[in-house]
């Protein structure tokens, strides 16, 4: 398969993107490295930035994880790759955005998310069938959606004080 243009001049970057910098190349539980990759980079968005700074951030994430995990996709012909972990850090991003920053929360979105996103509930599975990095990323961003939904309603009914 010859490589396209944008294959090679951003393959390299969009391999190392999307392996969430070599995490989901680990042969046990990938998914789970690219989310452990994620915690610091959760407390640094939820620490630095404010809620606008939070979503713009988000904006840009989504994007770049699409762009990379389409490249990696395609380079490595299959449709999502074991190896793209970079859907899981974007899903564990959503999970604690707009969320008090801490270890309750960091760890409680931690788990909320793998559940999440191993489960598939609807329209986890919808979404995943979108083409391309659309897909590979979308399903966790519903999972993410879902896992800081679920915080906000044990931080409300009172079960969890973040």
């Amino acid at each position: 398969m010859q490589p396209q243009q944008g294959e090679r001049t951003g393959g390299t970057l969009a391999m190392w993107l999307a392996t969430g910098f070599g995490a989901g190349l680990s042969p046990v539980a990938p998914g789970t490295m690219g989310t452990v990759v994620a915690v610091p980079l959760g407390y640094l968005f939820s620490s630095w930035l404010g809620p606008t700074g939070q979503i713009l951030c988000l904006a840009a994430v989504v994007a770049v994880a699409i762009w990379s995990a389409d490249l990696a996709a395609r380079r490595l012909e299959l449709k999502d790759p074991g190896q793209v972990v970079v859907d899981e850090i974007t899903g564990y991003l959503v999970s604690v955005a707009l969320l008090p920053p801490g270890w309750i929360t960091l760890l409680a979105a931690f788990v909320l998310f793998r559940i999440f996103d191993i489960a598939k509930p609807p329209p986890c599975r919808w979404a995943e069938g979108l083409p391309g990095g659309t897909g590979i990323v979308a399903d966790d961003l519903v999972a993410g959606m879902y896992a800081n939904l679920v915080l906000r309603i044990l931080c409300v009914s009172g079960i969890l004080s973040l």
